[in-house]
């Protein structure tokens, strides 16, 4: 049965709500409940209704992480800061060390796109300026290991050219 709010329109169900914030993109269970709780649906109708969008698999988690993982690694972030953000959506460390695992991206390769991208081609001057860029990369959630085999590869390839 459809509510009505104070304008006598009728409301949807949690699940057609849903169903339609589906519609436009993947989202989490957990990004689900958040915005049918915040527009007023009572937890039980929200949780049957998430369960039923899980059963006819509308709703996935772990097809929301891939997309989300994907998107990600495309836009040139590192594997530590997409685990922060699947750990924000309620996915569980096995399923994040499982995608993270699966994924067929070359961290290393990404980097040095990224330092290349928002440094141009010039290898760094000193060592402060070496310290700068691998901030940069720490920032975008890379490991310490990749930033040191990058920003070292980069020192070593201005060496091979003089």
């Amino acid at each position: 049965m459809k509510r009505r709010d104070s304008g006598d329109k009728p409301v949807p169900s949690a699940y057609d709500k849903a169903l339609g914030l589906l519609a436009r993109r993947e989202q989490s269970r957990r990004e689900l409940r958040r915005k049918l709780d915040q527009r007023g649906y009572a937890g039980e109708e929200t949780t049957a209704a998430l369960d039923r969008l899980g059963e006819q698999h509308y709703q996935d988690d772990e097809r929301f992480a891939g997309m989300l993982l994907r998107n990600r690694a495309g836009q040139g972030y590192g594997p530590l800061r997409i685990r922060m953000e699947l750990k924000t959506h309620g996915l569980s460390d096995a399923v994040i060390r499982q995608l993270l695992d699966e994924a067929e991206v070359d961290w290393e390769a990404s980097a040095a796109t990224q330092l290349r991208r928002r440094y141009g081609g010039k290898a760094s001057a000193d060592h402060a300026e070496r310290a700068r860029r691998g901030q940069f990369l720490l920032r975008r959630g890379f490991s310490a290991a990749t930033v040191r085999q990058v920003t070292h590869a980069e020192v070593d390839d201005a060496d091979e050219e003089n």
